[in-house]
């Protein structure tokens, strides 16, 4: 009996917190770097990283995380795909200076990818 109180009272919460946390990533994604390069002011060398941005769709603010920590910012925009893109790729130019700059990121089974604004 005194179990059945218990769950109770812990499912509706672990209900709430589970929103919650779907509902943080719907703006971010995952993406991997295999060489240097650019986005917005930063140089980010190869490795993991996770992508944040807020605002409209047209006009976002982009956070890039590695680790939990803030490595580069920048302007974008959301573009839909036509379809989901079977995996995460970085699409970037190469500029004058020898670098990359990334223009596009795309993330794993998701119909939308950030276009870079910017940069250098």
């Amino acid at each position: 009996m005194r179990a059945s109180k218990y769950f109770a009272l812990l499912a509706p919460l672990a209900l709430i917190l589970s929103i919650g946390a779907f509902a943080e990533g719907s703006n971010s994604g995952k993406f991997d770097l295999q060489q240097p390069a650019r986005i917005g002011s930063a140089v980010l060398q190869p490795g993991h990283y996770i992508a944040e941005w807020t605002g409209s769709s047209d006009a976002v603010k982009i956070n890039i995380l590695q680790r939990g920590k803030t490595v580069a910012t920048a302007d974008g925009a959301v573009k839909q795909l036509p379809a989901k893109s079977p995996y995460s790729s970085v699409s970037m130019k190469a500029q004058p200076d020898n670098t990359n700059k990334v223009e596009e990121i795309d993330f794993n089974n998701r119909s939308e990818a950030l276009v870079i604004h910017g940069g250098m």
